[in-house]
């Protein structure tokens, strides 16, 4: 668990950093190749700045409110406040408020900047069909994403494929309309040919490798997320269980959308399950998942 632990921390922080990179260089591309200049990639850095500045202090109002989230009361759903109260005396962590989502898909997400200002949703279906070690298990895995910063992680990587969309487009609509430099000023001959079409590739493929990026970072936070749940559960088959009758269950949870399923603790779309959209999942396998939690 620990070497698991050890790997995804290690995995996802170069994954950041690699995607705030490949923003810079897109952006110094940009600046190359239009008559933007030096001023694309700082322009690139500030709408991502702002961005992430934005989604810092509103991300988790937001997701709540898309969600049709609703907090709840102690005296509302006792057993759900007494495992989210447990579970985050064992965390070391301040009580998250809880609120709940009418839906009888079972489902749950965490979301908050940091622990003092946390989260955790849970549908109404998720307390109707789990017992109280699965419940237990869900809520450890969300207490593991709240502890570890995985929800402000993830509003900033959110926040960075943006960014890269954004500039894309700006390349492609300099390209169209005039606006890239003139074969002097970027270089001219053949380099300047070479750097132009490697801008126009950049320019299309960017978005899908964004996303990829991010997809791999929240694959990563998942596994780690697991970890940490059957260490504060002690129980790692509580988690396994539920997320195996998690995926099993046929109906789709109505509020999800593409922008909010990474954050739940499985994907929400039954209807993106095919063969094809494995590449583009913002979860892992759920047998990779229960197979590493029953080697605990």
């Amino acid at each position: 668990m620990w070497e698991q632990i050890t790997s995804n921390r290690v995995k996802s922080g170069v994954l950041v950093v690699f995607f705030v990179a490949f923003v810079v260089f897109l952006g110094w591309i940009f600046g190359k190749t239009t008559v933007w200049g030096p001023y694309a990639p700082i322009l690139a850095a500030i709408i991502a700045g702002v961005g992430a500045f934005v989604s810092y202090y509103k991300s988790d109002q937001l997701v709540l409110a898309i969600s049709k989230a609703r907090p709840v009361e102690k005296a509302q759903y006792p057993h759900l406040y007494n495992s989210v109260e447990g579970l985050a005396i064992a965390a070391g962590l301040p009580t998250p408020q809880m609120y709940v989502i009418e839906d009888s898909a079972p489902n749950a997400f965490a979301t908050g900047r940091n622990p003092e200002h946390a989260a955790i949703a849970v549908t109404t279906g998720l307390l109707e069909k789990l017992n109280r070690t699965e419940l237990e298990g869900v809520i450890g895995h969300e207490m593991s994403h709240i502890a570890d910063y995985d929800t402000l992680l993830m509003t900033v990587t959110v926040v960075l494929v943006g960014t890269v969309a954004l500039v894309s487009d700006w390349m492609l609509r300099s390209f169209i309309w005039g606006g890239r430099r003139r074969s002097r000023s970027s270089g001219g001959g053949q380099a300047g040919m070479i750097l132009m079409l490697v801008a126009v590739a950049l320019a299309i493929l960017s978005p899908i490798i964004a996303q990829l990026i991010r997809l791999a970072i929240s694959r990563r936070r998942e596994f780690l997320a697991d970890a940490n749940a059957a260490r504060l559960t002690r129980y790692p088959e509580g988690l396994a269980s539920a997320l195996e009758k998690i995926s099993r269950d046929t109906e789709p949870l109505e509020v999800a959308n593409k922008a909010t399923a990474h954050l739940y603790i499985e994907n929400p779309l039954k209807e993106h399950r095919g063969a094809m959209n494995k590449l583009f999942s913002t979860h892992p396998a759920v047998e990779e998942r229960v197979a590493a939690l029953r080697a605990m």
